[in-house]
């Protein structure tokens, strides 16, 4: 019994070692080298004295043996884009490709590792380049000599917050992820997390994303009084990327939304980031302003017909993005214009070029008025009235949500009585000077037509007589 108990121990306790000594192994099958195509591996042959000699094979086929300081090259596919560490022993695969996914074997007379080599690639549309408002699409693919894992695929922009993509192909091989629609914001590397619980991958891939764009948003309104300075201006964010080619744009205004475009100007930007402006027309005054990566016009003094719709365009690749400022122009005015006669009525009229959006309104207030004196607009109301009875300070204000964009005043001045007594006299004057002139008509009139009657009567006269002689000569 003694000599069975025995056997028992002894076959359990070599189970034992031997299960032990496969947890590395079965661990190491378990996770497997990984390698990123178009950059390089390091598989390292472990355990393997420096003064041994050392053979890597693939899939039976010879990459490289190392022997007595002799490199012998093999056939293999990956032998040209590989080599041995003379000191480590170490195999370098450089430019992995897909297809190099498989086992690798290092042999050093009996000592035998076998390494696994997992490969992925991920490619990005457009080479990574892309305008704002592009949709980016991510293909991330795997090869491996044993079952493809099922991934779990998490994606981190520039500023390292989780983007959730759509999966809009999914196999063992090729998952295929859209992004969002970028911004000028998202340039930068962006990092592809993937991981699989058998085998045991947690590997992050990172990957450039290179946005060309207008740091304006895609529609902007400005607000301006007429007869005041404005100045448009589109940020560009090309020199806080290295563009590989250079690109073209052009800046456009249009009154109305259906109305025709004019170029204002055009401009092209070098790789080198040189940049380089054109003006094109000439239907109103303005200037180009060159303030490094922006495009900026300059209206030295806006009217009430600069209103519209400036849109800059920049192209690339025949792609095209652009941003649009809508220039919305107030003015004020008064009917009748001048100083307000006592007892008499004026109209003030404050008016927009074009309408407002929902959220906003015309206000105008008298300064240290009452509330009777203040009259708001109707929404999508381009102008807003108030009659106007006594001298005061008026001021129109075009309110967004609460805040003032912009204000002008009408400063309605008293006439002095003088002006008054001028105003009555030239009245009157004017009333006697119609009147007389209404009274020369008449005499004239009358006189022209007295005239008319003696000639009538003249003629006829004459008429009668030359009858008369005719028949005292026929007699």
């Amino acid at each position: 019994m003694e000599s069975c108990s025995t056997v028992v121990s002894t076959t359990l306790a070599v189970f034992l070692v031997l299960h032990l000594g496969l947890i590395p192994i079965m661990a190491q099958q378990n996770k497997p080298e990984i390698g990123i195509a178009g950059q390089e591996v390091i598989l390292k042959c472990r355990d393997i004295p420096h003064d041994k000699h050392v053979t890597w094979k693939y899939d039976k086929a010879l990459i490289r043996s190392f022997e007595d300081d002799k490199h012998l090259r093999g056939k293999a596919a990956m032998t040209d884009r590989s080599e041995i560490n003379s000191n480590s022993k170490h195999l370098r695969v450089l430019d992995l490709r897909l297809s190099d996914a498989g086992t690798y074997i290092c042999e050093s007379g009996s000592h035998r590792v076998s390494i696994s080599l997992h490969v992925f690639k991920l490619t990005i549309s457009y080479d990574g380049h892309f305008l704002s408002n592009e949709v980016p699409e991510l293909t991330l693919m795997q090869n491996s000599s044993h079952t493809l894992p099922d991934l779990n695929i998490t994606l981190f922009n520039s500023n390292n917050n989780t983007v959730r993509p759509t999966i809009s192909e999914k196999t063992r091989q090729k998952y295929i992820l859209k992004l969002k629609q970028l911004e000028a914001t998202d340039s930068g590397t962006w990092m592809c997390h993937v991981q699989s619980a058998s085998p045991l991958i947690n590997q992050n891939i990172s990957f450039d994303v290179k946005v060309l764009g207008f740091q304006n948003t895609d529609l902007e309104r400005k607000y301006a009084t007429a007869d005041s300075t404005v100045i448009l201006s589109w940020h560009l964010n090309f020199r806080k990327i290295k563009w590989k080619e250079g690109f073209t744009g052009q800046l456009n205004w249009k009154q109305q939304e259906s109305a025709t475009a004019y170029e204002l100007l055009d401009f092209n930007v070098t790789a080198r980031g040189e940049q380089h402006e054109t003006k094109k027309s000439s239907r109103f005054q303005f200037e180009i302003r060159k303030p490094e990566s922006s495009i900026e016009l300059k209206l030295p003094k806006v009217h009430f017909n600069h209103s519209g719709q400036y849109q800059c365009q920049l192209a690339y690749n025949r792609r095209y993005v652009q941003s649009k400022i809508e220039l919305v122009v107030m003015k004020v005015s008064a009917n009748p214009a001048g100083p307000l006669p006592r007892g008499a009525e004026m109209t003030l009229t404050c008016q927009v070029s074009s309408p407002l959006p929902s959220n906003a309104h015309l206000r105008w207030e008298r300064v240290n008025g009452t509330q009777m004196d203040i009259k708001k607009s109707k929404q999508n109301e381009v102008k807003v009235e108030v009659n106007v009875s006594a001298a005061g300070l008026w001021n129109c204000h075009l309110i967004e949500e609460n805040d003032k964009k912009i204000s002008l005043n009408y400063h309605v001045e008293e006439a002095p009585v003088w002006i008054i007594y001028v105003v009555i006299g030239a009245s009157i004057g004017g009333s006697v000077l119609v009147f007389g002139l209404a009274c020369l008509c008449i005499i004239s009139g009358i006189s022209w037509q007295r005239r008319r009657q003696r000639a009538k009567r003249m003629a006829q006269a004459r008429q009668y007589l030359l009858e008369n002689k005719t028949c005292q000569c026929q007699q």
